[in-house]
């Protein structure tokens, strides 16, 4: 029953998103009810296939994600260019950076 309550809540957060303009371009990933390391890990998966300068916006619920996210995108070049917490759901948005040279 649980599943079912995290399925409709992410289809209310994906319909949410595609009605903005603006995040039509946005890539959305939601790892609510995952805990460290996941959300990164999950955010590194989905970044990497997407081209440079694409946004991802992830929605998380570990408070630890917050951390996890600003070191990640210190560590990785990539952009953290949005963050916001509400009743204890967070919204990182990352935009990927260059791909390196080869």
């Amino acid at each position: 029953m649980a599943a079912a309550g995290r399925r409709g809540k992410r289809l209310a957060a994906r319909e949410a998103q595609a009605q903005t303009p603006a995040a039509m371009s946005d890539t959305l990933l939601d790892v609510q009810g995952l805990t460290c390391p996941l959300p990164v890990l999950k955010a590194n998966k989905a970044l990497r296939a997407l081209p440079p300068g694409a946004r991802l916006t992830v929605v998380a619920t570990d408070p630890a994600s917050v951390k996890d996210f600003q070191a990640y995108a210190k560590e990785t070049g990539h952009a953290l260019v949005a963050f916001s917490e509400d009743k204890g759901i967070f919204r990182f948005t990352l935009k990927k950076g260059e791909e390196p040279a080869a």
